[in-house]
């Protein structure tokens, strides 16, 4: 695997898996959450995410095969899931639940985002996944794959720098500013979950 091919293969990923467009979800998402807190959630949200496109890297669609989940149901199934949490943003329950839980200033009063949506199926959701098993398998043996993981890692580091700046954007922007992103990202965030959808529904064949 040369230098060229690494390129090509970060370039995609990195377009695919889209930091600086996770980057206001990711404020989006953790609206209110301390400091500490977030930097934990980002963290964790990425080495999951690490994790997860390494399993792949090395086990390919026959992790999904070993259950019986075909890459389309997975695409479909994200994209339900990812739904929901766009109608959580755009009618604002997640706020709610913080303010009706605001006597309390423990950490479990805040969701906890870094496993759903964001390592699933934002950052390693099938586009990412199924970038990762196609650069596995064109370029075969245990060396090109640590390779293909190498240059995911690098991207994800990219994820976890734009995560860690997070605060500094959420300062610029104000609560009311957040409140008309999150809102906005919430109705781009339905739609995304509905392109998953139907693409899966398309490699099914119920949709030209």
């Amino acid at each position: 695997m040369d230098t060229s091919a690494l390129i090509t293969a970060f370039v995609t990923l990195f377009v695919i898996i889209d930091p600086i467009g996770l980057m206001p979800l990711f404020v989006a998402l953790t609206q209110g959450v301390p400091p500490a807190q977030r930097r934990a959630i980002a963290i964790r949200s990425c080495l999951i995410a690490f994790v997860l496109l390494a399993m792949f890297a090395f086990l390919g669609e026959a992790v999904l095969g070993f259950v019986g989940i075909s890459m389309p149901a997975f695409r479909i199934a994200g994209g339900v899931l990812l739904f929901l949490t766009a109608l959580d943003m755009l009618f604002e329950r997640r706020s709610k639940r913080r303010e009706d839980q605001a006597g309390d200033a423990d950490e479990e009063d805040h969701p906890d985002p870094s496993v759903f949506p964001l390592a699933i199926p934002l950052i390693a959701g099938p586009g990412s996944i199924a970038t990762i098993i196609l650069l596995s398998g064109q370029y075969p043996g245990v060396q090109s794959t640590f390779l293909v993981l190498g240059v995911a890692m690098a991207v994800l580091v990219v994820v976890l720098g734009l995560f860690l700046m997070a605060g500094l954007f959420e300062r610029a922007l104000g609560r009311t500013g957040i409140n008309v992103v999150t809102r906005l990202l919430g109705m781009l965030l339905a739609a995304l979950a509905v392109q998953f959808i139907l693409t899966g529904l398309r490699d099914f064949g119920f949709v030209t």
